[in-house]
């Protein structure tokens, strides 16, 4: 498979916008208490400015990092976003994504995960994860859909779209053409005033505000933030959906994690 265009990097993700009034849809509302670039630890070039680095990120030619102390400020930068996010993320909007599903999978539909980039690895360990547990998922590839993949989706269907950006133009025209055949929309984005987000039925807010690094550019933070929420979907299906140890050993016949379901 070729590689896809990369996610467009926003550099200042908006995490506050107004609650939109269509009442089948959930609108992220972020924490007016989260978490700030400048209440992060020294990640950026603008935070590294002030003690000497240059503004764009570049180093000072007397200026040397240490990498195991940029890992310290990347794991502690990890765990400051995903507590922000923590206050951000809408249970109510993950709860209403599962009855999407269920309502879906009663009418016999099927879930398929797309996004472009980065995003669509986590597309793909998205319909992996649903589908060991009990929600069958497809993988959706976006650029191909435009291009006779969508006829991959039925009547009923459900498609979980994902874009740090929400403006991915390869994304947006995928989810178009499955608004046109009348799919429902799951969004999972850091940008709740974006075009997904209006093209979406629900909106799983998955926002940072620092992707960490020296350069704050490549997707870190942003792809374990979807992650995040995705994960919190999963587990909200499968307490819905009563999974047992038996139904999980059974999809798992091989390796440790089958033989820990069967006890063995």
């Amino acid at each position: 498979m070729t590689s896809e265009p990369n996610e467009e990097i926003l550099t200042a993700p908006t995490h506050e916008t107004t609650t939109r009034e269509a009442p089948t849809r959930a609108s992220a509302r972020p924490s007016k208490d989260g978490l700030s670039v400048a209440a992060h630890p020294a990640n950026n070039g603008s935070a590294r400015a002030a003690d000497g680095g240059a503004q764009d990120g570049r180093l000072d030619a007397e200026e040397k990092l240490d990498p195991l102390s940029e890992i310290d400020r990347f794991f502690d930068l990890v765990i400051a976003e995903l507590a922000a996010l923590r206050t951000r993320a809408e249970g109510e909007a993950i709860s209403r994504a599962v009855d999407l599903i269920i309502e879906s999978e009663r009418a016999g539909g099927r879930v398929h995960v797309t996004g472009v980039g980065k995003s669509e690895y986590v597309a793909r360990y998205a319909a992996s994860l649903l589908s060991s547990t009990g929600t069958p998922a497809y993988f959706l590839h976006a650029t191909e859909c435009v291009h006779g993949s969508a006829g991959q989706l039925c009547k009923s269907d459900v498609a979980i779209a994902i874009s740090k950006s929400g403006t991915t133009p390869e994304l947006m025209a995928a989810v178009a053409l499955l608004r046109q055949m009348n799919i429902r929309i799951i969004g999972v984005s850091g940008n709740a005033a974006s075009p997904l987000a209006e093209a979406s039925d629900v909106l799983l807010y998955a926002g940072v505000d620092n992707e960490g690094g020296l350069l704050n550019l490549a997707p870190r933070i942003s792809i374990l933030a979807q992650n995040y929420v995705l994960c919190g979907l999963s587990v909200a299906l499968e307490i819905r959906k009563g999974l047992t140890r038996e139904q999980y050993a059974g999809w798992h016949p091989g390796g440790v994690l089958g033989r820990l379901a069967r006890g063995d």
